[in-house]
């Protein structure tokens, strides 16, 4: 970033900020102080948490900071502020409180669904903000994942109350159910996989830091169904196991990127279980389609196999009016 573009920034910081103190605004100036134009450090813990505690009360009180939040997000062209806004939610959805939590997987209010819309953001002043920029694009859609797992799941990923008990609950999910659940998973671990290299930037090691954080949520959340599809063997239709398969073939092509780009990765032996469960999930679907072929009754004709072969196709045989071919 050049000198000129940072002071800028620095004069930006200092005006909005003490706009927001004259004016008694708590709720901005806490997300300025939190979301400054410095591409250089990431929020820090403190203010992130004022942040957070300006959203604590009624409901109102915490769709106003999610709004404010969302606002200077789609506001700005600003690859460091965008981030920083990003961070800011990502850490609602770690550590807020239920109902900013809850305004946060709402909004728009007219939609109810979270649509950061940042899939084009370009903020082109010099390399620094070229690069981060990719980071931006890349950071959002991650959220986009982790909030939209997070209303399969039914809960928020990562938060406490989804470390209890979380054997009881998938126990108790139809297989349908399930399947959803770890399609939604395997969808942020192809995510994560697309995350771009880092650059030493101090702003993108956050980044990479709340990232493996995640994965080592969504992994453990994996081990739960995969251990919950190895007790249902014996009981899933065609269609189940089709898919169940074709969303482990999907995670293990995730292996080789996931072991370059997370440590943690190397020390799990998820991998192993995923190809255990995918070769158990073919038996499944092999013994379902036989089963599947000997139940479907095969077409009787009365005369020759050579006349329909030579003179009807099966198209005619399913169409032809008599009875008599049947």
């Amino acid at each position: 970033m050049t000198k000129l573009t940072h002071l800028i920034g620095i004069i930006k910081d200092k005006a909005s900020q003490s706009k927001a103190a004259l004016l008694s605004k708590r709720t901005t100036l806490s997300l300025l102080r939190a979301t400054s134009h410095d591409c250089s450090t990431p929020p820090t813990t403190k203010h992130l948490a004022m942040l957070l505690s300006s959203g604590d009360g009624p409901r109102a009180t915490a769709s106003a900071a999610v709004e404010v939040l969302m606002d200077r997000l789609q506001g700005t062209n600003n690859a460091a502020v965008a981030l920083k806004c990003l961070i800011a939610v990502h850490y609602i959805i770690r550590h807020g409180s239920f109902i900013l939590q809850d305004q946060l997987s709402v909004y728009p209010n007219s939609g109810g669904r979270n649509y950061l819309n940042l899939s084009h953001f370009r903020h082109t002043t010099d390399p620094t903000t070229w690069q981060l920029s990719s980071w931006v694009r890349w950071f959002a859609q991650h959220i986009e994942q982790l909030l939209c797992a997070s209303r399969v799941l039914g809960f928020f990923l990562g938060t406490a109350s989804d470390k209890e008990n979380r054997e009881d609950r998938a126990s108790g999910l139809s297989n349908a159910d399930l399947l959803s659940e770890l399609d939604s998973l395997v969808a942020m671990v192809e995510g994560l996989c697309k995350r771009p290299e880092p650059n030493g930037n101090l702003l993108v090691e956050e980044i990479v830091k709340l990232a493996r954080g995640d994965w080592g949520v969504v992994q453990a959340e994996v081990r739960v169904r995969l251990n919950e599809f190895k007790e249902r063997f014996g009981g899933f239709k065609f269609g189940e196991a089709v898919e169940l398969v074709c969303c482990l073939k999907r995670l293990e092509q995730c292996e080789e990127k996931m072991l370059a780009t997370m440590d943690e990765a190397r020390e799990l032996k998820l991998w192993d279980m995923v190809t255990l469960v995918k070769d158990m999930a073919e038996i499944e679907l092999y013994r379902e389609e036989s089963k599947l072929r000997r139940d479907t009754p095969k077409v009787r004709v009365s005369e020759s196999d050579r006349f329909s072969g030579r003179v009807l196709n099966n198209r005619h045989l399913l169409s032809f009016p008599s009875g008599r071919l049947l």
